[in-house]
């Protein structure tokens, strides 16, 4: 249906999402000299920053590649990351004098809170010319002479660019929608199912009581399947597992297949069996295993036959030690399903990159129309990775 209302304001470009993306590309697109209007139906802008790395923001991380992230086309991210590096937005952070720090695996975090990065993309946006309006429903969108008309709670808006930065379906306690994918549609764009990702495992059963016995255990291990696999901490909860071996493995989990995970990641664990038995050859296996994994794990993985209850160690041979290391190095666990949208950390799926420019992010079926962030099917993995998307994407559609 066509918009036929005067609109109350024009603009060169519409942004509909004040998240990271959705701010970040206000102000490049103001730099390029356009007339920015920021739209959000929340009532405070960046909620997702301010949240992340648990109020420091883990804005990027320093290792981005291609190979970090998941899409249907692995190919699509590679131009805008390219163009717009970890690099480059440090070098943003330093014009504001933005501490930061390094933390594993290449996660950068702000020195102070994650306030400082929303402050930052607030005034960049604002020294820009550009406007930002929060508490803004929409309840129409359409294509015009002009290039699109919103009609919004706040009146009609029109403007030649639209960029759709509204975000994916995770944590919808602070306001995520389906949105973008609406838009998508309704412009003839094909959406790759979104699917939680980033998520605890949650868990049925006997497995399910098991790991709630040990809830706030945790250890280093590697979480893998036929696609992928990462070493970093598994944490056992009330519901199931989390953590960040958990986290990132689930992106890449397929309902009802298994998970293996290795207990014993990144230990010598057949020579550190060998010389306790040497060493103390009349205490259990449990003690000795105690001295690899926690001692609740231990103990629950004992109850559960997966460590035989082996009084002497004297009595245990190499090659029974050998298949017992093995046994533990290949733990398969089943989860029953994850946390879903109230825990995800970040939406996997989204619209369809055959149909967007990788270039400039705009729509191959309708000029004039962009898909930015965490709404396009490009998901990070955990430890910075989505908000780099986000920059690399909002500078992408900016420079188009």
């Amino acid at each position: 249906m066509a918009i036929t209302t005067k609109p109350d304001s024009q603009y060169d470009a519409l942004v509909i999402g004040a998240g990271a993306a959705g701010l970040f590309y206000g102000a490049r697109a103001g730099e390029a000299g356009l007339r920015v209007l920021v739209i959000d139906h929340a009532a405070k802008p960046a909620e997702k920053v301010r949240i992340s790395g648990g109020g420091r923001c883990n804005f990027t991380n320093i290792h981005t590649r291609p190979e970090n992230f998941i899409s249907a086309n692995p190919h699509f991210a590679k131009s805008a990351l390219a163009r717009f590096t970890p690099q480059d937005f440090l070098d943003r952070l330093a014009l504001h004098d933005i501490g930061w720090h390094e933390k594993t695996l290449g996660q950068l975090f702000c020195d102070g809170r994650s306030g400082a990065i929303i402050d930052m993309l607030l005034t960049e946006l604002r020294e820009t010319g550009g406007e930002l309006r929060l508490s803004t429903s929409i309840s129409e969108v359409a294509r015009t002479d002009a290039g699109f008309g919103v009609i919004t709670s706040g009146g009609v808006v029109e403007a030649e660019r639209l960029v759709v930065a509204s975000g994916g379906l995770s944590i919808p306690k602070m306001g995520a929608t389906g949105l973008a994918y609406d838009i998508a549609r309704q412009f003839g764009h094909g959406v790759i199912e979104p699917r939680a990702a980033l998520v605890p495992f949650v868990f049925d059963g006997r497995q399910k009581d098991d790991f709630a016995s040990i809830s706030g255990v945790a250890c280093p291990v590697r979480a893998s399947n036929d696609r992928a696999a990462f070493d970093e901490a598994m944490l056992f909860t009330h519901r199931g597992l989390s953590g960040p071996a958990i986290l990132q493995i689930s992106s890449y989990w397929q309902a009802g297949e298994p998970v293996v995970i290795d207990l014993l990641a990144g230990l010598n664990a057949v020579s550190a069996l060998t010389a306790f038995k040497a060493e103390h050859p009349r205490r259990s296996l449990a003690s000795a295993m105690e001295t690899l994994l926690p001692n609740r794990l231990v103990a629950l993985l004992l109850e559960r036959g997966d460590i035989p209850d082996m009084p002497r160690m004297a009595d245990m041979s190499h090659a029974a030690i050998e298949a017992l290391v093995e046994a533990l190095s290949c733990w398969s666990v089943r989860p029953a399903g994850t946390e879903g949208w109230r825990t995800a950390e970040v939406t996997a799926g989204g619209v369809n990159t055959d149909e967007l420019s990788s270039k400039t992010m705009e729509s191959r079926l309708v000029p004039g129309l962009y898909f930015i962030g965490e709404c396009v099917d490009v998901t990070g993995w955990l430890g910075g990775y989505n908000f780099q998307w986000a920059w690399a994407s909002a500078h992408a559609a900016a420079q188009g």
